[in-house]
């Protein structure tokens, strides 16, 4: 007997809109996990658990377990600093673990130790290209608003104008 409409299960939604955060964990995991870290709140929240000046200098790297133990407490934390760090970060690692255990609620690192690999802040940002529209574009795009009376009105659009020109030449 074939069934009604009504009887139908509703289709799971796929043309949402999603946090990259949240598209992008299935990727993570299994790296994070090569890595020691359970999860990635070590990593995502690094900046509100560890103490000022470190939350900003140094990044965790890897969290290694003592060997047979993989449940036992106290993991090492292997952090990346940046150069001219690595004393202080040295000198205050027990400090540092504390941070992270209160945070956690519980001894998760016993200790710190430096990674050999090196952190300079602000590596993941790229300078934005600005692209300068050619000389027809901005030919047209004054024409189009010159006969535009308020001074500041005219120059915000002329900028709109060079901003929407630069977008649809790189989409076609």
């Amino acid at each position: 007997m074939p069934m009604a409409k009504d009887d139908l299960p509703e289709p799971k939604r796929r043309n949402r809109t999603m946090a990259v955060a949240d598209v992008l964990s299935g990727a993570l995991d299994p790296v994070l996990k090569k890595r020691g870290f359970a999860s990635r709140d070590i990593i995502t929240h690094w900046a509100a658990m560890a103490p000022e000046p470190y939350d900003s200098v140094a990044i965790p790297d890897k969290l290694t377990w003592p060997r047979g133990e993989r449940s036992a407490e106290g993991a090492t934390l292997l952090l990346r600093c940046v150069p001219g760090h690595a004393l202080a970060i040295a000198h205050e690692g027990p400090r540092i673990a504390a941070a992270v255990n209160r945070y956690f609620g519980f001894v998760l690192v016993g200790a710190v130790k430096l990674s050999a690999e090196p952190f300079t802040p602000g590596s993941g940002q790229k300078a934005q290209k600005t692209d300068q529209p050619n000389q027809s574009t901005i030919a047209k795009v004054g024409a189009q608003v010159a006969d535009v009376t308020d001074d500041d009105l005219r120059e915000a659009l002329r900028t709109l104008g060079h901003a929407l020109s630069s977008r649809s030449g790189r989409n076609s």
